[in-house]
């Protein structure tokens, strides 16, 4: 009995030790450097905006809606996907896409290592993409940028895979964190589609490194939240029920525009031409796209804003979605570089708000705030990141029962209609399957004591077969209380084990 007790002392409710205390201090420098990747890119991204579409060298976030250039536009995002061809071609391949996936694939099957190049290369291309016109968001490039910075760092000190990972998605979810001024849903990003475990090892260096970037970017970019919005009264349950009816049109729109995207890139593989020209093909239908509707062009961040404050209603909503829905299908489908998240926020935004209209709903903001919040969910199958990812970008926490009813519906609609999400069909074209449902291994919780019999049944090894068959036969309870039996000397050391699938085979 005392042995029991003291085996049982020796058991925690968690495998964690002091090197988590190692990794968490890592991790503050990681969260440091995160800040100063999202501000590196907006910056950048900025500064190549600015400066195509108005011919002025300022670095401020602006939106190319309000250029002059009439229908050279067209020429701006062509040139820009060239651009990130070549740096695709003659640098590294890995720079395309929209980042979280790439990320995914280095923490599954490349052991937590991403390249040097990858983590200067990726926002050089990503501002480019962006800055032309991409119809995309800094997100996806800077938590690959971040955390290929993370993978480095922990490289640098000859970390195992598990704490490189760590670090990995450290320096991912300080990106996302320092990029829109939202630390918890950072970190929810992080268990529910990169750590792959929900562990105090892992989860606590991450958190840390998600609050210094959150902390540092107010001196660097500003305090949050990011779209701040009039605070919505307490919703009541008739709007419960159609936030969820919401939901279930935003995860329709989801598939649809999942189907969409790879859609486009099955079209491309077709081309015989080099994948090299592809987001040149893709910059086509991007200034095409901005010709027609300027609002298309940029990552259109006060558009976002303008659809969460109720501005933008009527036809304009028809427009900006499926027109914005196209450009982006195409532009992500030629395999440029840029992130997914701003895009899916501004379409939901709309859907939400063309919602509003159709059902004759009063205050179109708060329904383009819930169908942001639905089709971020159920396009990345990442309900919890989505809720509190729009609480923290508006500050209205009022909304958590309608942004929780319009999500789980959104994702229950993507889950039946696809096999995988718009992050992990990349990843499984590739040939790597992602399992997204998290369970405990009851092996991993049951002792070895807990299901052990101390009083085994034994045999001399001296004892003759037929006598053995004979007590087993008798039905002798020591003798068939298990279907093996230890074979001992005369000192009881065991020597063998023996069932009755030998002694069958033996007579």
């Amino acid at each position: 009995m005392g042995t029991t007790a003291i085996h049982h002392d020796r058991l925690s409710d968690f495998t964690t030790d002091t090197r988590v205390l190692l990794l968490s201090a890592m991790a503050i420098v990681i969260g440091m450097i995160g800040s100063c990747v999202a501000y590196g890119l907006l910056w950048l991204i900025g500064t190549i905006s600015n400066l195509v579409f108005f011919q002025d060298f300022t670095p401020g976030m602006r939106s190319p809606a309000g250029h002059h250039l009439g229908p050279l536009v067209v020429l701006v995002p062509v040139i820009g996907g060239l651009i990130v061809g070549l740096m695709a071609r003659y640098g590294s391949e890995k720079i395309r896409g929209h980042g979280i996936p790439e990320a995914l694939e280095a923490i599954l099957i490349g052991r937590s290592r991403i390249e040097a190049k990858v983590a200067l290369l990726k926002p050089i291309s990503s501002a480019i993409a962006i800055g032309t016109g991409g119809p995309f968001g800094a997100e996806g490039p800077v938590i690959m940028t971040g955390g290929a910075f993370g993978s480095l760092f922990a490289r640098l000190f000859h970390l195992s895979p598990a704490e490189r990972k760590t670090l990995l998605v450290a320096g991912a979810a300080a990106g996302m964190a320092a990029v829109f001024a939202t630390p918890v849903a950072a970190v929810l990003l992080a268990v529910e589609l990169l750590l792959f475990e929900w562990k105090p090892r892992s989860f606590v260096p991450v958190a840390l490194a998600s609050v210094v970037a959150a902390t540092l970017r107010v001196p660097l970019l500003g305090a949050g939240p990011l779209f701040a919005v009039s605070p919505h009264p307490i919703l009541d349950a008739q709007v419960l029920l159609i936030a969820a009816f919401a939901g279930i049109v935003a995860g329709l729109a989801s598939s649809a525009l999942t189907n969409l995207v790879y859609g486009f890139e099955d079209l491309f593989q077709k081309l015989p031409i080099h994948w090299m020209w592809w987001p040149v093909i893709g910059g086509l239908a991007v200034g095409v796209g901005g010709l027609i509707d300027p609002r298309v062009l940029g990552v259109g961040y006060d558009y976002i804003h303008d659809l969460l404050k109720g501005d933008l209603v009527g036809p304009t909503l028809i427009g900006l979605l499926f027109l914005k829905g196209t450009v982006w299908a195409i532009s992500l489908g030629s395999g440029t570089s840029g992130g997914v998240l701003a895009p899916l926020l501004m379409m939901g935004g709309a859907l939400g708000a063309l919602l509003s209209s159709v059902l004759r709903l009063p205050d179109p903001g708060l329904w383009a705030t819930i169908g942001m919040a639905a089709m971020m969910g159920g396009t990345m199958r990442s309900p919890f990141t989505a809720i509190v990812f729009t609480l923290e970008l508006t500050g209205d926490f009022h909304l958590l029962g309608g942004l929780l009813a319009a999500c789980i519906t959104s994702e229950v609609v993507t889950v039946l209609l696809l096999r995988r999400s718009i992050l992990t069909e990349k990843v499984a074209r590739r040939g790597h399957h992602i399992v997204r449902e998290y369970s405990v291994d009851p092996l991993q919780l049951v002792r070895v004591h807990e299901v052990m019999d101390g009083n085994i049944p034994t045999v001399r090894e001296d004892m003759p077969l037929g006598e053995l068959t004979e007590r087993i036969n008798r039905r002798d309870p020591e003798m068939t209380r298990h279907h093996a039996l230890a074979i001992v000397d005369g000192d009881g050391r065991l020597k063998g084990i023996i069932t009755r699938g030998d002694i069958m085979r033996i007579l």
